[in-house]
């Protein structure tokens, strides 16, 4: 396991600062944290043509949203997305620069869900929400000026997870067409068990203890670490989902369950276009403009929704 030189910059720089492990922080000071780095970034906002903030009705009130669109004119197929921070941090803010930059590469829309956090909002509170937005967006696309027919999911880390878990549930209710779902290094087996968390061990920016510390604020016991709602890897049937795009970090300890669902996924004979970045750590897709292969991912992610849609082809190395 080995940091590319760019991602090694990025790390050093976090260790210098001297900032205490995730694990040692409660949420609220986590939520800060993780903010705090955000800034401290400074990444340019790169330009859309409408940036739009809406609510969608959710089982327990309102449900921010935030709509993308690459272009003002005519209907766009829609991508909405579901942000990462282990289901207890992250929010429409975090993620910004990282949806502009989907829409302007799959030249569509990015509706992006502020579901609500753990632990106020305990499994499967967050599901319920993600579940809930992607219903209202498929509901209202005609007046938003989304093309129903082309309706993608994607998230990265914890958003990795509600994007399949909602591609689940889209799959088994039938009312809501999701044609394609993008896993950025998703959270898939709150086992903790994979291999690849012995290798990353403490050295990089996510851990086995920072991921015990996500999965006890989120779940209410370990009994629900088997529900398929929080391990999709777990459920029984994934023939029905759509085909999917996912993306794996090789310094990261989820690496080994995120290609693991893209090999359950091809089993059941769900196309799949794998990409592993071996030199990687967990995050990179959101760090556009210090991480080369940010812009990478973020082109074979435009690349692989084109072709969902029917507009061009999608790398499949």
């Amino acid at each position: 396991m080995q940091l590319d030189p760019d991602a090694q910059v990025l790390l050093d720089a976090a260790l210098k600062a001297g900032r205490p492990p995730i694990e040692t922080l409660t949420p609220v000071e986590a939520r800060r944290q993780m903010k705090e780095l955000r800034a401290a970034l400074k990444q340019p906002q790169p330009p859309v043509a409408d940036v739009r903030d809406l609510a969608a009705e959710g089982p327990h009130g309102a449900i921010p949203l935030r709509l993308y669109r690459s272009r003002g004119d005519g209907t766009l197929p829609v991508v909405v997305f579901f942000h990462g921070g282990g289901w207890v941090f992250g929010d429409i803010e975090t993620h910004d620069n990282l949806c502009r930059s989907i829409a302007n590469a799959a030249d569509c829309a990015v509706v992006s869900v502020d579901y609500r956090l753990a632990p106020e909002h305990k499994f499967p509170a967050a599901v319920d929400d993600s579940w809930a937005a992607l219903q209202w967006v498929a509901a209202r696309a005609g007046d938003l000026a989304l093309d129903r027919a082309r309706i993608a999911v994607a998230g990265d880390s914890a958003g990795g997870n509600l994007a399949t878990v909602v591609s689940l549930l889209a799959a088994q209710d039938g009312g809501v067409p999701v044609r394609h779902q993008v896993l950025l290094y998703p959270t898939v087996d709150l086992g903790l068990a994979h291999d690849s968390f012995r290798r990353a061990g403490a050295r990089f920016n996510l851990t086995a203890n920072a991921m015990a510390w996500f999965r006890a604020h989120y779940l209410n016991g370990d009994h629900e670490v088997d529900d398929w709602r929080a391990s999709p890897l777990r459920a029984k049937d994934l023939s029905k989902l759509p085909p999917a795009y996912v993306a794996t970090a090789g310094c990261d300890p989820l690496c080994d369950e995120g290609e693991a669902y893209a090999r359950a996924l091809e089993r059941h004979g769900v196309p799949v276009t794998f990409r592993h970045f071996p030199g990687q750590m967990h995050g990179f897709a959101g760090m556009s403009g210090f991480v080369t292969a940010a812009d990478e991912v973020v082109a074979d992610v435009g690349a692989a929704l084109k072709q969902a849609w029917g507009v061009g082809g999608a790398d499949t190395r």
